[in-house]
């Protein structure tokens, strides 16, 4: 499958506990940081839950 870079642009503080738990999820530790992930449906979806919090990088 093919890969996606996702990166953190917005806190989480602040936010539903179900909204930080797909961030730590997703591998974020700190914000600004860029992960690469494979890009399943699984993950695609946890991206969509927290599309304003992230960005995805080409």
């Amino acid at each position: 499958m093919a890969t996606i870079k996702i990166k953190q642009v917005r806190s989480a503080i602040k936010r539903p506990a179900r909204q930080k738990r797909t961030i730590q999820a997703l591998g974020f530790s700190r914000l600004n940081q860029v992960i690469e992930k494979e890009a399943t449906p699984q993950i695609l979806g946890m991206i969509k839950k927290v599309e304003h919090l992230v960005q995805v990088v080409d």
